[in-house]
């Protein structure tokens, strides 16, 4: 299967993920959320490493799980932080210019230059997932940055971004070093087990109503699983900022779930120009990739 083909099934992964996060959220808290997000999907992963065998382990895979445990966890908090006390087109926006970070970082890490054809679709493709989220938010261009001095969501929003890069890069390396099944268990175990005692400390009081939402649970590590190991095979294959551009198509599938099981259908010329964008963005990675 090819790196474009896997990029987009992480994407569609990732929305049912959100989608089963969002529906939990609403009964319990972020923190046993996003503890179900890591420890459910363990058990869809270890059965993928039994059905495909151990791999050969290379130097360097166990610090990478150790520091993609912690760093993924600081940064899904921190979103989750930012989306409390942010409005979320204006969260989503500047969030999203986090691919540039993760561009320059990979750079530096993994000596990954994108071609030219390539860096151009990076930036086209952000550029429509940027002008649709501040489009659909109602607000204007620089808004999300003029937000940074006085907002304190977007102060949170940044720190995740930052922390968000690396964590990638960390994911990418454990898949490199062993394979995509056994890299996605191995990296969310250790993130499991940094948020478990947090989780235990934050929300303690609601360990007990977490087995009443078992199914949504179920699903939830189901969706976690496909999107995780899907993009931890894409990462394999192509650079890392390729994967991640690609993987914005995410937002057009989530728009088009919005408008045909739940008829939010404002700003659809805005959102259709959006995706326009997006879509060349993605054809120019495809072409470079």
């Amino acid at each position: 299967m090819d790196w474009v083909t896997l990029a987009v099934i992480a994407a569609l992964g990732q929305v049912l993920r959100n989608a089963s996060m969002k529906s939990i959220g609403h009964k319990l808290d972020e923190y046993i959320n996003v503890l179900g997000r890591f420890a459910f999907l363990l058990p869809f992963a270890a059965l993928a490493v039994w059905m495909k065998g151990v791999p050969e382990i290379q130097p360097g895979f166990w610090w990478m799980c150790v520091l993609f445990g912690f760093l993924q966890t600081a940064a899904t908090l921190s979103l989750s932080k930012a989306l409390l006390y942010g409005s979320m087109g204006v969260v989503t926006s500047l969030w999203k210019l986090s691919i540039i970070w993760l561009v320059a970082l990979a750079f530096i890490t993994l000596g990954e230059v994108p071609s030219a054809w390539g860096f151009a679709g990076i930036l086209i493709t952000l550029a429509g997932v940027y002008g649709m989220n501040v489009s659909r938010a109602r607000i204007g261009w620089f808004e999300p940055v003029r937000a940074l001095f006085t907002d304190k969501g977007m102060r949170y929003t940044v720190l995740s971004s930052l922390l968000y890069a690396p964590s990638v890069i960390t994911f990418k390396q454990a898949a490199v070093l062993s394979d995509s099944a056994f890299g996605t268990l191995m990296t969310y175990a250790a993130a499991s087990l940094v948020v478990l005692p947090l989780t235990i400390w934050k929300s303690a009081e609601h360990f007990k109503d977490a087995p009443k939402l078992w199914k949504g649970f179920v699903s939830l590590g189901l969706f976690a699983f496909i999107a995780s190991v899907s993009q931890a095979e894409a990462f394999r294959l192509t650079l890392t900022s390729y994967v991640e551009s690609v993987k914005q198509v995410e937002i057009l599938v989530a728009i088009a779930i919005g408008y045909v099981f739940f008829r939010e259908r404002d700003r659809v010329r805005e959102t259709l120009l959006g995706g326009v964008v997006i879509l060349a963005g993605i054809v120019l990675l495809i072409l470079a990739g």
